[in-house]
């Protein structure tokens, strides 16, 4: 799917949501650290949240007659918060998406050359909006400090916001000190040698006036002359110099596309096992760092949704 499909989508899903009128209660803890009962003592959806019962809109109205009702936002605010919330949720699944996709099917080897345009733009784009997001909805959601720290809402929400800075911290690191360091990585290639190393293989990007050759099911290939592989980037998403087996068989088009490419050489192991440069390990490091903190969020969620 391409950028411009993706924002075309979005809106279509945004603006429609944004006609219907947004949900009426300004859900808090209050009921359930006031009485030691469950959220979904005071509200319709088992896991609580959302519209009110008959037990929650009584307790509502006990607290408007002791004149300790939580504010009461404008439609307008109401139609902001929500769309906040659906932002909030749309950017988080885009970034973790991408973060589970990379370590699923593109193995964290794809970036470790050097970190593709694309991800930096979905990755920053995501960070960004959701600290916007999140602030809008911590201050509609988050009334008092009280709130905050004597609430189990409260208390994930803390969670989560600091699993977002260390994910904040890591992504910050990894694209100004780490990626430099991984795009500066040369590995010196006789052009005229055919079989090599993957190592070896990483220099032949299609960029900077360097062949576009990539590998698949161990035999590499020469795209540079194929007008599918401008500057050596297939459909705009497989980048050249990398072994591309397990991307390729899940391709649209047959092999036959492949096999029309001029043979360069074979991918070889290595002569002997070479020691990671720091930087390396350090990206490997936070990547998988990264998709733990992905699952801790997760498990974070669930246990505000349904614990």
């Amino acid at each position: 799917m391409s950028a411009r499909t993706m924002l075309a989508f979005c809106a279509i899903a945004v603006v429609p949501m944004l006609l219907f009128p947004a949900f009426q209660g300004l859900a808090t803890e209050d009921f359930a650290r006031e009485t030691g009962r469950a959220c979904r003592e005071c509200h319709l959806d088992p896991s609580g949240g959302g519209e009110l019962n008959a037990a929650g809109k009584a307790f509502l109205a006990g607290r408007a007659e002791a004149g300790n009702a939580p504010p009461v936002f404008s439609p307008i605010h109401r139609i902001v918060r929500f769309a906040a919330g659906f932002l909030h949720l749309l950017t988080a699944v885009m970034w973790f998406g991408t973060i589970l996709y990379v370590h699923l099917l593109l193995k964290p080897a794809y970036a470790s050359h050097g970190l593709p345009r694309g991800e930096l733009i979905v990755g920053w784009g995501s960070i960004a909006l959701i600290a916007v997001t999140g602030t809008i909805l911590t201050f509609y959601r988050i009334p008092t400090k009280d709130v905050l720290l004597h609430t189990r809402f409260g208390q994930l929400l803390m969670a989560k916001v600091a699993i977002f800075l260390v994910m904040t911290a890591t992504a910050f690191i990894v694209t100004f000190v780490v990626g430099p360091r991984l795009k500066a990585r040369q590995v010196k290639v006789d052009p005229r040698k055919r079989d090599m190393t993957t190592e070896e293989l990483s220099s032949f990007t299609g960029k900077d006036g360097s062949p576009a050759y990539f590998a698949y099911r161990g035999t590499i290939y020469d795209a540079s002359g194929s007008k599918l592989w401008r500057k050596g980037l297939h459909v705009g998403k497989h980048q050249a110099g990398f072994d591309l087996t397990d991307l390729l068989m899940l391709a649209p088009h047959e092999e036959d596309q492949i096999f029309r490419l001029p043979v360069v050489g074979k991918i070889v192991g290595r002569a002997a096992q070479e020691r990671k440069p720091p930087h390396l390990v350090a990206f490997y490091f936070m990547t998988f760092l990264n998709l733990f903190l992905v699952l801790a969020v997760l498990l974070i969620v669930a246990a505000w949704r349904w614990g």
